[in-house]
């Protein structure tokens, strides 16, 4: 952690939209003997039950799912440009066919037991506080479902309390 100092989470000067929607977020989960990562450009920040929280929101299919789903906390890890690649990369390909982390070159870290990546210029450390998958029933306008879920493959959204903000 040497790169990285902690911030707290309203010191972060990182606009969300750009954040998350544009450069796009690695969301890695697992322990020391075995993580995976996948890229994300869904998810949002603000506060909740009082606590400063992350979601993000992540389909059954993905691989990284099982990790999330077993380990009690998971990072976001915002990459810059030059990363672009290695986030495609993140984003198309399964961790269960290859080895996406030694392909992309990163360098796994850990805060406490969550892995994150040292190339991050920010990292988020979340504890999982829900989880709730998304239903069909529950959208309010018409076409989304169809729009975003033509397989059925409604995403989990998990909401995460912020524990440690950590920036270059």
């Amino acid at each position: 952690m040497h790169m990285f100092r902690e911030i707290k989470p309203q010191q972060l000067q990182e606009n969300p939209f750009t954040m998350i929607g544009k450069d796009w977020l690695l969301i890695t989960a697992g322990d020391k003997n075995k993580c995976n990562t996948m890229t994300a450009s869904w998810g949002g920040v603000g506060v909740l039950w009082n606590q400063d929280v992350c979601t993000v929101y992540i389909r059954p299919q993905r691989y990284t799912k099982e990790f999330v789903d077993r380990e009690k906390e998971f990072s976001i890890c915002v990459m810059d440009a030059s990363f672009r690649d290695a986030l495609n990369l993140c984003g198309t390909k399964s961790g269960r066919d290859m080895d996406k982390i030694g392909a992309c070159g990163f360098t796994v870290d850990y805060e406490g037991d969550t892995p994150y990546f040292d190339e991050a210029r920010v990292v988020i450390v979340c504890e999982k506080l829900y989880a709730q998958e998304l239903k069909p029933e529950h959208f309010l306008v018409p076409g989304y479902d169809e729009r975003y879920y033509p397989d059925k493959d409604y995403h989990t959204m998990y909401v995460g309390r912020i524990k440690k903000v950590l920036v270059k």
